[in-house]
């Protein structure tokens, strides 16, 4: 079983599939479009890779997080839900993101999933809720410091589109003192992170 690779991107295709040549081998490992667009070709690159092997094909998942391959694993084995599916939920919400629907039961949000109706939706949100409880994906509870759960998950969505890592949001997060809209949390939470990356 294939559970990491470290190597070069030599081709990214058009259909979230990209070929990694790792000590003069080529692999063809899907990606969602997320981590296809942070792949640049010749680039050195390390993923964190599901062997899934069916009777009649072997596929490589490839995810740049940890976070993300367990989130992935956890949804693969969650009642109607093959591995498109899942890489279709992950490249709509990163996995915090999740945790925030699921615990929200955010149906909306969830719809957003191309190939995700309502009643998956529904039946999704009720089959995560007590599998989404991975310490790394923990989220930040409703009543955390004072704020709500749904400003935490606005504050988080902008720091990673900043490019900050899920670990150091996290622990920036839980730092913060309570009180204070979106805005403000953003604000702090930016000061924190530019003083721990000083």
């Amino acid at each position: 079983m294939i559970g990491s690779l470290r190597g070069a991107v030599l081709e990214r295709g058009a259909d979230t599939e990209v070929l990694l040549e790792v000590a003069g081998v080529g692999y063809l490992v899907t990606v969602t479009p997320r981590t296809l667009a942070e792949l640049e070709p010749g680039a050195p690159v390390f993923l964190h890779v599901h062997h899934h092997i069916r009777e009649d094909t072997q596929t490589l998942f490839g995810f740049l997080r940890r976070e993300e391959r367990a989130t992935f694993q956890i949804l693969i084995a969650t009642h109607g839900v093959g591995p498109a599916l899942a890489m279709a939920i992950l490249g709509t919400h990163t996995p915090m993101a999740l945790v925030d629907i699921v615990t929200g039961a955010d149906l909306a949000s969830l719809t957003l999933v191309p190939g995700v109706g309502k009643k998956t939706a529904e039946r999704l949100l009720i089959e995560l809720k007590n599998r989404l409880n991975l310490p790394m994906l923990d989220p930040i509870g409703a009543a955390h410091n004072g704020v709500a759960n749904s400003t935490f998950g606005d504050v988080r969505e902008a720091l990673f589109g900043l490019g900050y890592a899920p670990d150091e949001v996290r622990d920036a997060l839980r730092e913060l003192p309570g009180g204070g809209d979106a805005a403000t949390v953003l604000r702090e939470a930016l000061q924190l992170l530019g003083a721990r990356r000083a």
